[in-house]
């Protein structure tokens, strides 16, 4: 059984190590079964926080723990955070064919010598034999297998060398395991539980949503490279990658960027390996704005600040697709996908396929069918997108991609999928959606004809219309639950149980028709918002470049430092003592003493000379500096007068005195207003919304009211807000 170093508890550890506060989504329960000593799948999106599942047990627990990683890169970008958030160099280290004699020889030391609490190592390290040989030696707390989905063929990107993982694992030592990946439809999650020998292992599944991500597909016309030059200026000093399909392609347009006085490099597996690992470097530094690249660049990329990515070409998968575009917004802030699309490429990629085994050419066709019905629908994206990987989004309008902000009207489409559900019956749902079109179409094809489909009495009872509604009936019908895709039959239609209820009893099925795109139409880009949250921009500029500066000098990416939303926080708050500064979200006790001194400095160069009164400063003053107004407000709810007395003799309507205690209340002051609360409201209530607010990452009111639902009031809302941030925040 796995064993945690005593006396430490978990929020401890995770705020002495890593700076922060609370966990994210499912990572605490995760963490407590790694070090309870499961065997755990993980499937976290892309900003999830799905490294620290591993690398805070790895350092809670004797031994040391075994990271399977499928790129060098990504494992030399993993070592870097980790030794920056401690003060030992020993604490992380890789295992892989970029090392020589003597690198290997110090890592086997610092892991025999107990100071390695993670080694990284490529599926292919791992099965060498001398490699075998050494780690039977070591005390292993657990394994980790990290980009878990390149076990499966149905996988986006899989590696063969994935299979041979668990036989290996055996043959070292079995211990727990933990699967985890950022992309797996629920096909692929079975392939990674019957390959890893996990089918009895505990699923975490959080949701796939990234909420901050802007979904947007473009046609892709004859002025694709002027409208993504017109879209980066439009979009200067921000970080993005542009994704290309062929390796000429990315030279090229890496090219033409430069050209265009935008600092562009490009990244793909046929250059150099130094050359590569330069441009990456680069770009992590912030020495280049934009990454030019192939789908090789991306899985090694840790960088928070990534604002958009633009896809050149389509992707190959759907998958491809939400791991590439993952790459924004990893901090939660802004984060843009526009992909340009043109049915010529998925027709020149269907090429491609020719001459590949059947069933790699089978799974190709139907990756890339997925990914037209994602370009060409005219249904929220999320929703698309979620479904994909077996998630119900139940929203109506996300209002965070392109056609939830410009929506089409939608028609009723009963008849229409009465249609197409009976065509499937007459064909004894056998068949693929194109088939199933084709014969309510009328085709007369050779497969039609000899299996006599053309004798039926559905065959062209859909000439009506066209091939695009038919395909828009088939495609949210699917996301509706009427009609589900086969997967493992690449992509033959049955019709679900609500399906055949459906059928006996058709209830409203209302439609929209998918996009049209045009090969001469033209779009343009909204420019959306974004960027510092800082209250004070100008020391925010400065920190980041001071930020920029020590990043040279200790030869690490600029976020490995501090993350932005730490910097915005700091130019908020103005900490200028290591205490003050360890109160900043991200900012632990080693990051404070290994790179705090330089930014209280210059926070308390720039307080001083620009006579800021800081907040910590102002506190004791909030009341003295109040208006009559606020002080008389206080001082009725200091002698417990109901809220409503005191809103009737101020003149002021209910919501008006909320807003005025709200001021009081976020300016420092603390007051207590239970006795109005407790003789209102319900105390399930009270109970209900104080915990919504103690584990939501926000107090924003829209979202409280949404998250929570009908069963509460605003006005219930805000009261429960006050006396939340009233005895939490001051």
């Amino acid at each position: 059984m796995a064993t945690k170093k005593k006396g430490q508890d978990i929020t401890e550890a995770l705020k002495y190590h890593f700076g922060f506060d609370k966990f994210k989504g499912n990572q605490r329960p995760v963490i407590e079964d790694v070090l309870a000593g499961k065997d755990l799948i993980v499937l976290m999106p892309t900003g999830g926080g799905k490294s620290l599942c591993y690398q805070l047990p790895s350092l809670m627990m004797e031994g040391t723990a075994i990271v399977i990683s499928p790129l060098i890169a990504l494992m030399k970008n993993q070592v870097d955070a980790m030794r920056n958030f401690s003060e030992e160099d020993g604490v992380a280290h890789f295992l892989n064919s970029s090392l020589n004699k003597v690198a290997i020889e110090q890592v086997k030391e610092d892991i025999l010598a107990k100071r390695t609490k993670l080694l990284y190592v490529a599926p292919e390290s791992l099965t060498k034999e001398e490699n075998i040989e050494f780690l039977r030696q070591v005390q292993i707390s657990f394994y980790a297998v990290d980009e878990a989905h390149c076990i499966s063929e149905w996988g986006h990107d899989f590696r063969p060398e994935y299979r041979r993982i668990r036989p290996i694992i055996n043959e070292i030592g079995i211990r727990p395991l933990i699967a985890l990946t950022a992309t797996a439809t629920p096909k692929v999650q079975h392939d990674i539980q019957k390959n890893l020998g996990l089918l009895d292992a505990k699923v975490y599944k959080s949701s796939f949503n990234r909420k901050n991500l802007y979904y947007e597909v473009r046609q892709k016309g004859d002025n694709i490279d002027r409208d993504i030059i017109k879209y980066i200026k439009a979009n200067e000093g921000k970080s993005g990658i542009v994704y290309c399909l062929s390796r000429k392609r990315v030279e090229e347009f890496a090219e033409i960027l430069c050209a265009n006085d935008i600092k562009a490099l490009p990244y793909h597996a046929g250059m150099d390996s130094q050359k590569r690992s330069e441009n990456q470097d680069a770009f992590l530094m912030e020495e280049a704005d934009v990454i030019v690249a192939t789908i090789a660049f991306g899985m090694g990329i840790d960088k928070p600040d990534v604002r958009y990515v633009i896809h050149y070409d389509i992707p190959k998968s759907l998958e491809g697709y939400y791991q590439e575009t993952g790459r924004a917004g990893r901090d939660g802030g802004e984060g843009q996908c526009i992909a340009f699309y043109a049915y010529k490429d998925l027709q020149k990629l269907e090429k491609f396929l020719e001459g590949k085994p059947i069933v790699e050419k089978e799974i190709g066709k139907q990756l890339l069918l997925e990914t037209a019905a994602y370009a060409e629908t005219a249904v929220c994206r999320r929703k698309v997108l979620l479904h994909y990987f077996g998630e119900e989004y139940t929203e109506d309008n996300c209002g965070n991609c392109d056609n939830c902000l410009h929506p089409k009207k939608y028609i009723e489409g009963q008849d229409l999928l009465l249609a197409v559900m009976e065509t499937m019956e007459a064909l004894k749902e056998k068949y693929k959606t194109e088939y199933i079109m084709n014969v309510m179409l009328g085709v007369e094809s050779s497969d039609i004809m000899s299996y006599k489909h053309n004798e039926l009495e559905v065959f062209g009872s859909g000439q009506d219309e066209d091939e695009r509604i038919w395909s828009a009936v088939i495609r949210q019908a699917q996301i509706a639950g009427y009609i589900v895709k086969d997967i493992e039959n690449y992509g033959i239609l049955k019709i679900t149980p609500k399906g055949k209820a459906f059928m006996k009893h058709p209830v409203e099925f209302k439609i929209v028709k998918d996009n049209e795109f045009d090969e001469d139409e033209q779009n343009e880009t909204p420019l959306r918002g974004g960027g510092s949250c800082a209250v004070d921009p100008a020391l925010f500029s400065i920190m980041k470049d001071l930020r920029k500066k020590l990043s040279k000098q200790l030869e690490v990416p600029p976020f490995v430092i501090f993350h932005d939303p730490s910097l915005e926080a700091m130019a908020t708050t103005y900490p200028i003592t290591l205490e003050e500064l360890q109160n900043i979200p991200g900012v632990g006790a080693g990051k404070a003493k290994r790179y705090g001194t330089e930014f209280i400095a210059i926070i308390k160069k720039y307080v001083e000379e620009n006579e800021i009164e800081r907040p910590e400063d102002l506190r004791v003053r909030t009341v003295i500096n109040k208006s009559k107004l606020k002080v008389s407000i206080v001082q009725s709810i200091d002698r417990k007068v109901d809220l409503d007395d005191i809103a009737v003799s101020k003149g002021l309507e209910f919501p008006e005195l909320l807003d005025e205690i709200e001021a009081i209340v976020y300016s420092g002051t603390r007051i207590n207003i239970d006795y109005f609360i407790n003789e209102v409201m319900d105390e399930d209530h009270i109970e209900d919304i104080y915990a919504y607010f103690k584990d939501s990452e926000t107090d924003d009111l829209e979202v409280a009211i949404t998250s929570l639902g009908s069963d509460f009031t605003e006005e219930e809302i805000r009261l429960i807000r006050i006396k939340f941030q009233s005895e939490l925040g001051n």
